[in-house]
């Protein structure tokens, strides 16, 4: 079945204990320790998203956290599961342990309602150290069936093998490093797949092999390509998603942080099919480590069924 590579429905984690987490900072570079009580800001970043978001006629399902157990990083849902049309679920191993709490039964009660009753379940590779967190460690071009993903400590080859086997994907993967020539963490910190472009840094690809393999494939599936540098990774500027409203128009959502680092070039040929949107965020990319790519769960519905709004 072809999938859409849009969706017309997110769904959002709305944070109740959201802090710096020490689990993941060991190997989320992006990741700063500030101040101790975030929680207000952090929610009220959270909120102005949701309401640029909801203004622009996307349609959001906001389901709150709750307080216990304590998962301070519940606002990146995206990370622990992915939705498929008509009816797949994919649940998946996460570095921390305090990230795995995230599955929560209201977030599991809705896919359920929503129809999504075909579930793969790869939380068991936990239990073997081998993780794939979602669509942070893998850029989907859906239609084309293809995984991006940057390996590291956060996306093992295995994990990502059986997911392409078990969805009939094909793997394309790489190592990319930032500004401080850290691995980076997530793909989806440096790479961003719309239905005609993608955003993408190649120069954080040191080996040439991989940086030749992923330009080919993205030549392949003729995307273009907009380039952006690793200090604009570190803007969170390749933590964007592509997001379609009620009336079919197409939108960019990004971090205001992210936005102000495009330059004129690169605005101008997003702008060319997208809207872009942005909001502030930066209680939450300092803190979190991450930005508003990875705040958004992409929902691809067969009903129109509204829950938890």
């Amino acid at each position: 079945m072809v999938e859409q590579q849009i969706a017309s429905r997110i769904l959002m984690i709305r944070p109740v204990r959201f802090a710096f987490n020490a689990q993941t900072a060991v190997n989320n570079a992006f990741q700063k320790v500030g101040e101790s009580d975030v929680q207000q800001q952090a929610l009220q970043e959270f909120d102005d998203l949701v309401q640029i978001l909801r203004v622009n006629q996307i349609d959001v399902t906001v389901i709150n956290d709750t307080e216990l157990p304590h998962t301070p990083d519940s606002i990146f849902p995206n990370n622990w599961l992915s939705f498929h049309a008509p009816d797949q679920l994919v649940l998946y191993p996460m570095f921390a342990n305090n990230r795995r709490f995230e599955r929560k039964a209201a977030v599991l009660e809705f896919a359920r309602q929503s129809g999504y009753t075909q579930v793969l379940d790869l939380t068991s590779y936990e239990n073997e150290n081998q993780f794939l967190e979602g669509t942070g460690s893998m850029v989907l071009d859906r239609e084309n069936k293809i995984a991006y993903a940057c390996l590291s400590a956060r996306t093992h080859l295995a994990v990502l093998q059986k997911y392409c086997e078990e969805m009939n994907y094909t793997p394309c993967t790489f190592h990319a490093f930032d500004t401080r020539q850290t691995p980076i963490y997530h793909t989806n910190v440096m790479m961003c797949i719309a239905k005609e472009l993608a955003v993408v840094c190649l120069e954080s690809i040191r080996d040439s092999m991989e940086r030749k393999q992923l330009e080919k494939t993205l030549e392949a599936t003729r995307k273009q390509v907009i380039e952006i540098s690793r200090a604009q990774v570190d803007t969170f500027a390749g933590n964007m998603l592509q997001v379609q409203n009620q009336k079919g128009q197409r939108l960019m959502v990004m971090s205001s942080q992210a936005f102000q680092s495009l330059t004129t070039m690169q605005v101008q040929k997003l702008t060319l099919q997208n809207k872009i949107i942005h909001s502030p965020l930066y209680t939450i990319e300092r803190h979190g480590g991450g930005s508003a790519r990875c705040m958004i769960a992409e929902v691809f519905f067969q009903m129109n069924s509204r829950f938890y709004d």
